[in-house]
């Protein structure tokens, strides 16, 4: 017999889904004191190692120990208080109301588990990828198998090594590994899987769970615009704009991808975004603390192709050896370049410039649906405009990545930028079965009116309860 903190590890994927769903169909993961307790075993595992996971996080992106407790330790922690002061109400049977014509009756909606579900997350944010859908699994009475990226290895590792230790390892399982180990999960019939990362992996994540009529939830990403009007305070619109693109060098799921300036904001907002990147990482950012690196090589040769698509404004520094790139803001952009065909997911940032904010909208909805739209305007005129006439996961206006942090929006993406949602209470709708529930006495049977031979008079009655 393994001891339980090898026990989560052990086996082959068809092996390990398989001794999870025994579990869960022992029924133990069902009652709210079993969730409420991992949901605090894995916030306790966060906040008494979490120096641990800066220094896996830091190993894997050069993220500072304050970045990775504001973008991943700390979030997630939000995520659990949040999840463990309304998991009670969330449970609740919820009562419907019955019509007149079923009268005596009783309905109501309850949330089940689904069962046994697969969370595969990305390198960019592994930690927080990794642990934020599981807060929902776990707190909707699921079992989990986690998948981490093999591209963030050292957070991988502490992630295999400390959940086993923490959670119940009869229920809760992480698999390491890359695409082999990832595609025999795949092969492996789940109740649900929840995938972060692009398109082009989410295709095979839902094709392989179409075998199955496996529901699936892709969190995805694409070109999120920033519309910057004249008439804003462009000082403070290109700090905030900086520090949401340049976090984790740039690669952010809900970065601002690029700027699309109206008139004469393109020019205007230049200078204001090279010095919100000298004022946040100083005149030579590779010297920084704050500032992180790319995540491999191949990722820094794709990011460094693009960087001749337009004018430089600041930055454009890079050093394959340290995987550096520096904040980079790329002005004169023209909208056919690669850098603008393609989600950048780097410290790239071209501004392109629009006359107005017809061309601004029709520049939007002339491309994929994005993950999040940014908008930075003094009218409220515009404002009504792009939540009127665009369509992408989330729209804010004066700041961009935040709505993260807003526990009560759900967070998710439209069309090519992803199905589904998550986040709090959207977390539990994602993991979780709303089953539809009525209670009909057999005495009196009320519905006797229902039952054939029809008359006259019962088709007249029934027309009118109808």
């Amino acid at each position: 017999m393994l001891p339980d903190s090898d026990l989560a590890r052990a086996g082959n994927p068809a092996e390990i889904t398989a001794r999870l769903g025994a579990a869960f169909a022992t029924g133990r993961t069902r009652p709210l004191d079993w969730r409420k307790a991992q949901l605090r075993a894995l916030r306790d595992l966060l906040t008494e190692h979490q120096q641990v996971f800066a220094a896996a996080l830091n190993a894997d992106l050069g993220k500072s120990a304050t970045e990775a407790h504001t973008t991943e330790i700390g979030f997630t922690v939000n995520e659990i208080d949040h999840t463990l002061r309304h998991l009670d109400r969330w449970t609740r049977p919820h009562k419907v109301r019955t019509p007149l014509s079923l009268a005596p009756a009783r309905a109501r909606t309850v949330r089940e588990p689904l069962g046994t579900v697969l969370i595969i997350s990305p390198w960019n944010y592994p930690l927080q990828l990794a642990l934020a859908p599981l807060v929902g699994a776990l707190a909707a009475g699921n079992c989990a198998v986690i998948k981490p990226s093999e591209l963030a290895p050292a957070t991988s590792a502490a992630l295999a090594h400390w959940l086993p230790r923490v959670l119940d390892p009869h229920a809760v399982a992480v698999v390491e590994g890359g695409v082999p180990e990832t595609t025999a999960l795949l092969d492996q019939r789940f109740d649900h899987v929840f995938y972060t990362g692009n398109g082009t992996v989410g295709r095979i994540v839902m094709a392989a769970a179409a075998r199955h009529l496996t529901p699936v939830t892709l969190e995805l990403g694409g070109k999120s615009p920033a519309v910057v009007e004249p008439g804003t305070d462009l000082a403070t619109a290109a700090r905030r704009i900086a520090w949401g693109k340049f976090m984790n060098a740039g690669q952010t799921c809900v970065a601002p991808d690029y700027v699309l300036a109206v008139g004469e904001a393109a020019t205007a907002i230049e200078p204001h975004l090279a010095t919100a990147v000298r004022e946040m990482y100083g005149a030579d950012p590779a010297t920084s603390g704050d500032y992180g690196r790319i995540v491999n090589d191949r990722h820094f040769d794709r990011l460094t192709g693009l960087l001749t698509d337009g004018r430089t404004v600041v930055g454009g520094d890079h050093d394959r050896t340290a995987r550096y790139i520096a904040p980079t803001v790329l002005a004169d952009v023209d909208p056919g370049s690669a850098v603008m065909r393609e989600e950048i997911f780097g410290p790239i940032l071209p501004v392109v410039h629009v006359p107005d904010l017809d061309s601004a909208i029709a520049f939007i909805n002339g491309r994929d649906k994005p993950l999040a739209l940014y908008a930075f305007t003094a009218s409220r005129h515009s404002k009504r405009r792009l939540l009127a006439e665009t369509s992408s996961g989330a729209l804010a206006f004066g700041i961009p990545n935040a709505h993260l942090t807003v526990q009560g929006l759900p967070f998710g993406g439209v069309g090519e930028s992803g199905q589904g949602r998550y986040h709090g209470s959207y977390s539990m709708d994602t993991f979780s079965h709303t089953k539809a529930v009525l209670d009909k006495p057999l005495l009196p049977d009320t519905l006797r009116l229902a039952y054939p031979p029809f008359t006259r008079r019962k088709e007249r009655l029934l027309r009118r309860m109808a």
